[in-house]
């Protein structure tokens, strides 16, 4: 992924050669500092290969939990649809007593 974006590679560094000038620096702190250029740059590409596995999970835990906010969302909602909140305790009497006296005939 970021491949096409990293213009240089461990090898790249390691492999990579100066012209010496006769006021130029010395080849093996260069090279000392390099090696250490090129340890970072192994390291870094490790820790951007594991944050691509967590960011990767990360994703899919996100897109389930979506999931279920939806999921449960709509469950929300058809129970807020099936019960009526406007029905009290005394309708439901009322209602009970009604088809008591349909049932048994009282009046």
């Amino acid at each position: 992924m970021y491949q096409d974006r990293i213009l240089l590679t461990g090898k790249d560094i390691l492999e990579k050669e100066f012209k010496i000038d006769t006021r130029g620096y010395r080849p093996q702190e260069v090279d000392k500092f390099l090696d250490a250029v090129i340890r970072d740059y192994e390291e870094f590409m490790t820790i951007i290969k594991e944050i691509e596995v967590d960011k990767k999970d990360l994703i899919e835990d996100n897109i389930k939990l979506k999931q279920e906010i939806r999921n449960l969302r709509t469950k929300l909602e058809v129970l807020k649809e099936s019960s009526n909140p406007d029905v009290s305790n005394a309708d439901l009497l009322r209602r009970l007593s009604n088809l008591e006296k349909i049932i048994y005939g009282k009046e």
